[in-house]
């Protein structure tokens, strides 16, 4: 018996919209059921074809039509490589859908023999599986941790060596970053062996590699000081200071990311990236023409920078980074002014009383008093809260010179303060609803200015402990990289590349 042939109209649908393709939706779904392999391949690479159409793509329309079970038993013809490669892909766009449509793929039982096919001896099979599987643990942790479970990761990185494509290194780190990431993250032991994949593939010059390695390091660091360890350990500090100088954007947004994890660390830790030659590559991001989105980055890293050890402060300042901080706290938006303002804050808090003259000498006060206008200029209360610990520290610093005899009986840093109108703003500040605010107020009040009467109010408990380190760096990285809406997130999973089309 003669096959069935297609119409020449079907072959020209790909060309002239769904709709015309759609119209041949019947013999599309009665050559997907056919017993002719030719036509199993035609009708499986038109369907192939809607589905890529980025615009209005019918998925719906698709499962409805019930040929998702005819494409996974296509994946198993080892015997027919041509149609596993277009029966792969289709299920690949599928689960770029929705949470519903990535539920069909993975209720069809496509996912273990997807990872099957990473073992595949044809090239295009063997990719197009890495990608479903991206696909598919990259909509939800859930779906990602059931890749992981049905053992995907271990031959993927074995993909990942030096006779591998470019294309297959593309497809392979996109898709490991989506076995790294997600809110709760991977059970860490279950996913390290990824981190020395990472470290050979970050010396890769391709811009798409190295982006999708640097999300997947910001994402394995993201967390408790062992996770951070095991990133350091992993030798690519050095790699990642040289990446916050490359010429992409993309590429430093998660460079950035990684180091600003790894400096919310211990005090060792971060000093082993500061080792790289961080100070000098911070300083470019904060004062050329960069993104502010980098900027942003950049004033929350050294947020945790600064609030480590006094030597670290010390770097900081000879870095020559503390004017351009301040200049930002002055003129920049309001999502760097307030990393900005985390990371003067910080300093002044675990500084020495020389640090923090120097921080004065830089012009801190008046920003820092600009910032105290809720809402106003700070929309954000946690702001107020950190400008008014670090002109409080200010002011111990210059009450302590006052009571060495030196400033003539007076507070010179309480002086400066009333003349950039921060007097004025902390007294407005006695009625705020916060009440954080107002306490720390009324305390900074009682303690370095006269009440009305003009009776001097005792000095109060002018020498409460710093910090620690620890502390520091915590309550910065919640209230700040935390709370940072961050821009260009990894690669979308939801990808249409026509091949060969």
């Amino acid at each position: 018996m003669e096959a069935q042939q297609f119409p020449s109209s079907a072959i020209q649908g790909a060309s002239t919209g769904v709709e015309r393709m759609l119209e041949n939706l019947p013999l599309m779904i009665a050559g997907v059921w056919s017993d002719e392999r030719e036509l199993q391949l035609e009708a499986t690479t038109q369907f192939r074809k809607l589905l890529a159409v980025e615009r209005s793509r019918p998925i719906d329309v698709v499962i409805q039509s019930g040929v998702v079970p005819k494409f996974v038993e296509f994946l198993k013809r080892e015997d027919y490589p041509q149609i596993q490669f277009e029966a792969a892909w289709a299920l690949t766009n599928i689960a770029s859908g929705t949470l519903d449509h990535v539920r069909v793929v993975i209720e069809s039982g496509a996912v273990p023999i997807f990872v099957r096919l990473i073992g595949s001896p044809c090239d295009d099979v063997r990719e197009q599986a890495v990608w479903a599987l991206g696909n598919v643990a990259g909509e939800s942790p859930k779906n990602r941790d059931l890749v992981l479970g049905q053992g995907a990761l271990i031959p993927l990185l074995q993909q990942v060596n030096e006779h591998a494509k470019l294309s297959m290194l593309r497809i392979a780190t996109w898709t490991l970053s989506s076995f790294c990431k997600g809110k709760p993250g991977p059970p860490f032991e279950q996913i390290r062996p990824v981190l020395p994949a990472l470290e050979r593939l970050i010396h890769s010059t391709d811009e798409e590699v190295m982006t999708d390695v640097c999300w997947a390091l910001s994402y394995l660091s993201d967390g408790t000081t062992d996770k951070i360890q095991a990133v350091v350990d992993a030798n690519v500090c050095p790699r990642l200071a040289e990446l916050l100088m490359n010429p992409y954007p993309s590429v430093v947004i998660p460079a950035l990311r990684t180091v600003g994890n790894i400096c919310t660390g211990n005090d060792m830790q971060t000093q082993i990236i500061m080792n790289h030659q961080l100070l000098p590559c911070l300083l470019n991001l904060l004062t050329k023409n960069h993104k502010e989105s980098i900027k942003k980055e950049a004033c929350w890293t050294i947020s945790n920078i600064t609030a480590g050890n006094t030597d670290q402060i010390q770097a900081v300042i000879a870095a020559e980074i503390i004017g351009p901080l301040v200049h930002l706290l002055q003129t920049a938006e309001f999502d760097i002014k307030k990393g900005a303002a985390w990371a003067i804050s910080n300093a002044v808090d675990g500084g020495t009383d020389e640090q923090i003259k120097y921080l004065v000498g830089q012009g801190c006060i008046r920003p820092l008093c600009d910032l105290l206008v809720c809402p106003g200029t700070c929309p954000d209360p946690r702001i107020v809260t950190v400008c008014l610990k670090g002109l409080e520290n200010i002011l111990k610093v210059g009450e302590a010179e006052k009571n060495l005899g030196t400033t003539g009986g007076v507070n010179v840093y309480a002086q400066l303060i009333d003349e950039a109108e921060g007097l004025e703003k902390i007294k407005n500040l006695k009625s705020h609803d916060n009440t954080e605010i107002n306490e720390k107020a009324v305390k900074i009040l009682e303690t370095y200015w006269m009440e009305d009467d003009d009776k001097p109010l005792p000095p109060g408990d002018a020498a409460s402990a710093a910090d620690s380190s620890k502390e520091r760096k915590l309550v910065s990285q919640l209230s700040g990289h935390l709370e940072m809406l961050l821009v260009n997130p990894p690669k979308v999973e939801i990808m249409f590349l026509e091949k060969g089309l």
